[in-house]
Order: structure tokens, then C-alpha cells, then sequence
């Protein structure tokens, strides 16, 4: 038996998220077929984060355990053959460790939200970024984010239907920057809860626009009320870009 940790790249918008469900077609499902389909074993593929639908992955981590010997670079070969008809590339894959596991070996989890500002709608790209018309200030959006880095409960930036235990969580980093007419905005810590980016990009997305500032996000964040803080920023412009073990 040999666990094999593949880095995976995928656009999201032909799945409805990274796990298995009922509703659609799953990347997790994806790459599970291409792996029966070339080695004729059913394996669970675990997954460092379970990206929502719509939401796209430079580096997204997984890990499985087949009992046939195959090497590495046959491995990625022979799963990229069978992923030909979907939007999921296989970057890597590398034997590991039994102990290792994709999701709780994870010390860090990078992320990347994309705006685009413009007044014209989006004609390459459609679906890989948020575009925004109105003109944003960049620089009072990363002065207003530095109010969420470090320790805080974000009750306010997490979707009223998570299931996190505690809404306590520590980010690490948390920039935006102007690069044309698009906006970065990077964030970076060991976990996150569900929408939590989401909505802090659609909260920044306010202050960008003149109609809050720093203050009101101190405020937000003090409410640990979800209603207290800004929009949920559409998925399509989010992007889980690599993960720390």
C-alpha cells in the first residue's frame, strides 16, 4: 500500500465544489474516476479544503493510498490521461508517509481573491474574476483589512450555516493590491471558516467603494454578528493557491 499527495489545479466553475455530493459533479469524484479508471481500485480522496462551487484551485493538496505499486510520475500521467474531459489538472504527485494526510497535516492555507475594475464586462476571464465597476480605493481597502489579521472571533465574516465549533481564528496575513484594473487580495492562515474570505472581500469591497471605513470594519468584527458585515463576494473570483505542511 503507498499514500501518494498529488497537487491539483482546477477551474471551478464546471463543479459544484471540491467534495462529493448529490447535487453535481465534484472535483473529489473527478479525480476518485480517473484513479479507478487506471488502476481498477475505489479510493476516498481527501482533500486539504473543501472549496465551495464555482471556487478554482492553483494548489489544491489531496492524498490517497493505492494498494497497486505505480510510480509517482506514472501516477500523475495516468490520472491527467483520464481528466482530459474536465477543468482538473494533476501538477504532482509524490509517494508520502502513512501518516500523512492532506487536510490535518496542513499548517497553512494560502488563498487569493481576484477583482477586476472596470466598467466593461469581462469577455476573457468570464467566470475567473469579480468584476466591479465602481471604482475602488485599494490603498483604504488593505489600511481597513489590517483590522482582521490576527486573532479574532469572526463570527461576523462566516456563513450563518457553518459548522466550525468555534469562530475563532488567526490570519496571518491579509494584503490588497492594485495590479491595473485588478485587485488582489491575498490571505493567509491555517484555517478558515466556511465563506469567511468571501466575506471579508465583499466587506472590503464596501470600503473600497467609499461607503465604509476602517472604523466600520472594527465595528463589524466587535459585533460578531453576520448581518454586521458586508456582502458575500461571488465564488468565481476566489482561488485556494497552496497549502503549507
Amino acid at each position: 500500500m503507498t499514500r501518494y499527495r498529488i497537487t491539483v489545479e482546477y477551474e471551478g466553475s464546471g463543479f459544484v465544489g471540491w467534495q462529493r455530493q448529490d447535487n453535481g459533479f465534484a472535483v473529489q469524484e473527478a479525480i476518485e474516476q480517473a484513479i479507478e479508471a487506471f488502476s481498477s481500485e475505489k479510493v476516498t480522496v481527501f482533500g486539504a479544503g473543501r472549496t465551495d462551487a464555482g471556487v478554482h484551485a492553483l494548489g489544491q493538496v489531496a492524498h490517497f493510498d493505492l494498494v497497486r505499486e505505480t510510480p509517482a510520475h506514472t501516477v500523475r500521467e495516468a490520472l491527467n490521461h483520464y481528466l482530459r474531459p474536465v477543468a482538473a489538472v494533476i501538477l504532482d504527485a509524490t509517494p508520502v508517509d502513512d501518516d500523512f494526510h492532506a487536510r490535518f497535516s496542513a499548517i497553512g492555507r494560502r488563498y487569493l481573491y481576484r477583482i477586476t475594475n472596470r466598467r466593461s464586462p469581462l469577455a476573457i476571464g468570464r467566470g475567473l474574476s469579480w468584476r466591479v465597476a465602481v471604482p475602488l480605493d485599494a490603498a483604504a481597502m488593505h489600511d481597513a483589512a489590517q483590522v482582521l489579521v490576527g486573532h479574532h472571533d469572526f463570527t461576523s465574516f462566516r456563513a450563518t450555516v457553518c459548522q466550525a465549533k468555534s469562530a475563532e481564528k488567526t490570519i496571518d496575513r491579509l494584503d490588497v493590491e492594485r495590479d491595473g484594473d485588478e485587485i488582489l487580495i491575498h490571505v493567509e492562515a491555517r484555517s478558515f471558516l466556511h465563506h469567511q474570505v468571501r466575506n471579508i472581500v465583499g466587506t472590503l469591497k464596501w470600503v473600497g467603494e467609499g461607503k465604509w471605513g476602517r472604523r466600520d470594519v472594527e465595528k463589524a468584527l466587535a459585533a460578531r454578528r453576520r448581518a454586521a458585515a458586508g456582502e458575500t463576494a461571488p465564488a468565481e473570483g476566489l482561488y485556494l493557491v497552496a497549502v503549507r505542511y
